[in-house]
C-alpha cells in the first residue's frame, strides 16, 4: 500500500471528508510538476554542475493560492533567472479551477437569471459574485449558447410550459425587459429549455 492509500484508508476509517487528502496529494503533485517543469526548460536538475555558468538558472520562486474544488492549493512557481520560464501547468494570472464556472454557465444557460445564479453560489461555496461577475463569466461561453439555441428540439412533447420573468438588460441604457421562456416536457418525462 501506498501512503496514499493509507491516508485514504485511515480518512475513511475515521469518517473523516477525503477533500483534505486530495487537496493535500493535488498540492504536493503540482508543486512537484512546477519544480519538474522548471529543469526540463532550463535542461539540468537542481545542483547539477552542468547548470553553473550555463547562462541561466534557478531564481528562486513566488507564491500563489489557487482555489480548487477540495479547498486552496499553496503553490510554489518557480523563476529563472532570465525571466523566459513561463511554465504550462498553471496559466498565468488564474487563481482557481473552473469547475464553478462550469456550474454558472449550465445555471445561466438553464434560464437561471444571474441574480438567482450568484445567491446560490454564495449559499453552496462561500465565494461571493457578483452579478456582474456572472454575466461576465457567460459572455465567455457565448458561442455555447449559440450552439444551443441552434440545435434541433424534438417533434413531439407531452407539455409546453411559457414563462417570463422581468430582467434588468443593458443595451444603450438598463431597462427592464422581459425574458420569455418555453420549458418542454418530453414523451420520456425529462424538461428542455426551448
Amino acid at each position: 500500500m501506498t501512503d496514499f492509500t493509507k491516508e485514504l484508508t485511515k480518512t475513511l476509517m475515521e469518517g473523516k471528508s477525503l477533500d483534505e487528502v486530495f487537496r493535500h496529494h493535488l498540492e504536493k503533485a503540482l508543486n512537484e510538476l512546477l519544480r519538474t517543469e522548471l529543469s526540463v526548460f532550463l535542461d539540468y536538475e537542481k545542483y547539477d554542475r552542468k547548470g553553473f555558468n550555463s547562462g541561466n538558472s534557478r531564481n528562486g520562486k513566488y507564491e500563489r493560492t489557487i482555489k480548487s474544488r477540495f479547498g486552496e492549493l499553496n503553490v510554489s512557481i518557480p523563476r529563472d533567472r532570465n525571466g523566459e520560464f513561463q511554465n504550462r501547468t498553471l496559466p498565468p494570472y488564474r487563481r482557481h479551477d473552473d469547475t464553478l464556472e462550469t456550474t454558472i454557465i449550465h445555471l445561466y444557460q438553464k434560464g437561471v437569471t444571474t441574480a438567482e445564479i450568484a445567491d446560490l453560489i454564495e449559499k453552496m461555496y462561500g465565494h461571493n459574485y457578483s452579478k456582474q461577475t456572472v454575466s461576465n463569466l457567460t459572455r465567455i461561453m457565448q458561442e455555447h449558447v449559440e450552439a444551443f439555441r441552434k440545435r434541433s428540439l424534438q417533434k413531439r412533447y407531452s407539455v409546453i410550459y411559457l414563462d417570463a420573468t422581468r430582467l434588468p438588460l443593458r443595451r444603450d441604457t438598463v431597462e427592464q425587459e422581459a425574458v420569455y421562456m418555453a420549458v418542454g416536457i418530453t414523451l420520456t418525462g425529462h424538461k428542455e429549455l426551448l
